[in-house]
């Protein structure tokens, strides 16, 4: 078996995991990223509450962690899986595909930190390695 053969089996294990307490870890990550990057507020400026916890924060969270698994569903067509999503980011909403490796970044952190038991070497580096391919993925149709 591949490194990333491995690496794809390591994420949908670890995953099944996140599953069960995804409701704390939804609003978790998302809050981190405001607090650390302020700067990434400015796109969701029209929300009327951006504090840890708050009904739009959960509601959006919750939007990212069933997009994540989703995703981890198609783990083998990542691009196909985020395509639509690609767009909506691209030339809608108009994100800074910089930010998508910032929320990655957050959400890696937050499961390293309720997964600490699991999170081994090979463990940060498949998901890295899967939230570095999902910011490419996201960033595909602003080319």
């Amino acid at each position: 078996m591949s490194f990333f053969e491995k690496g794809k089996k390591i994420v949908k294990t670890l995953w099944a995991k996140i599953v069960t307490c995804a409701d704390q870890l939804r609003s978790e990550a998302l809050s981190r990223m405001f607090l650390v990057f302020p700067q990434t507020k400015t796109y969701f400026a029209h929300w009327p509450d951006l504090s840890p916890g708050s009904k739009s924060v959960k509601k959006h969270g919750k939007v990212v962690m069933v997009g994540l698994g989703k995703v981890v569903n198609n783990i083998n067509d990542l691009f196909g899986a985020r395509s639509n999503l690609s767009e909506l980011h691209a030339f809608k909403l108009r994100v800074d595909p910089a930010n998508f490796k910032v929320l990655s970044h957050n959400i890696l952190v937050v499961i390293a930190s309720h997964f600490l038991k699991y999170f081994r070497a090979e463990v940060h580096l498949s998901l890295e390695i899967f939230f570095t391919t999902g910011a490419l993925t996201l960033s595909d149709k602003y080319r």
